[in-house]
């Protein structure tokens, strides 16, 4: 089990993205109902902004809600909603005083008013915090996104504001939900699950990506570690040979 010792922090991802996955199993393994899991993860969350903070990473993002969760049973979405809103009151207090930001990417549109109203108040409570950003991944998915962007943009072409050939890259991320901060560095999942599950997919196409079996509410400090200390060990060469990242790296 890695320590915060073993970490280099001159080289630690400066963000960090999570899929939280596996309450539900961590309930069921237990004879507990699945809303007790996701309770249970919210240690983990805790646990794990801190671990980042003190690793040196600078943002974290969590992917609490997709827009397929929506699909759910409308009890089991009742008591997320209930719950992001509980959690969010009770830790605002909490991440002054650590100096953690909070913001959120996602189609608010079908998200209570009432855990928005919490969300809100928070993020406006936590926006002189300057020690990590915590962004909560909330009615989200990367196909929504990506089709939101484009109409978007492709309103701006009939407009006439742009140009059709205009449209690149960089125009793209601009335009993305997650346009104020810096694409994930390194992707974990919890849980044993080996997918992406509609998260992130344009910001992640140069992410490291840790794929681990543990269940998201038996994953803490020591197992945010393992995740730093194995994405230090890998040569990160976006699309270069190892022999140019090597001597690039020479140069610095």
């Amino acid at each position: 089990m890695a320590t915060l010792e073993q970490i280099d922090k001159t080289r630690s991802p400066k963000s960090v993205a999570i899929i939280m996955d596996g309450n539900g199993r961590w309930a069921r393994q237990r004879g507990m109902d699945r809303s007790e899991g996701h309770k249970a993860g919210i240690d983990s969350l805790h646990d794990s902004i801190e671990a980042a903070k003190w690793a040196g990473v600078k943002y974290l993002t969590v992917y609490a809600f997709s827009t397929e969760n929506w699909n759910r049973p409308q009890k089991e979405v009742d008591t997320l909603m209930n719950l992001i809103a509980y959690a969010v009151e009770l830790e605002t207090p909490d991440m002054i005083r650590k100096g953690v930001r909070l913001g959120m990417i996602g189609d608010f549109s079908r998200v209570p008013k009432f855990a928005m109203d919490k969300l809100k108040w928070s993020i406006e409570q936590t926006k002189d915090c300057q020690d990590i950003t915590l962004i909560i991944a909330l009615s989200y998915s990367a196909r929504w996104e990506l089709v939101d962007t484009m109409q978007r943009l492709a309103r701006q072409c009939v407009e006439g504001t742009i140009k059709p050939e205009e449209i690149d890259q960089e125009m793209i991320s601009r335009n993305l939900t997650t346009s104020w901060y810096p694409d994930p560095d390194l992707l974990i999942r919890t849980g044993g699950e080996e997918r992406i599950s509609n998260f992130m997919l344009w910001q992640i196409s140069y992410s490291e990506l840790y794929f681990t079996p543990v269940l998201w509410p038996d994953f803490h400090h020591e197992q945010f570690y393992d995740a730093i200390v194995d994405y230090q060990s890998r040569e990160r060469r976006f699309g270069k040979t190892s022999a140019q990242v090597q001597a690039e790296a020479g140069t610095k």
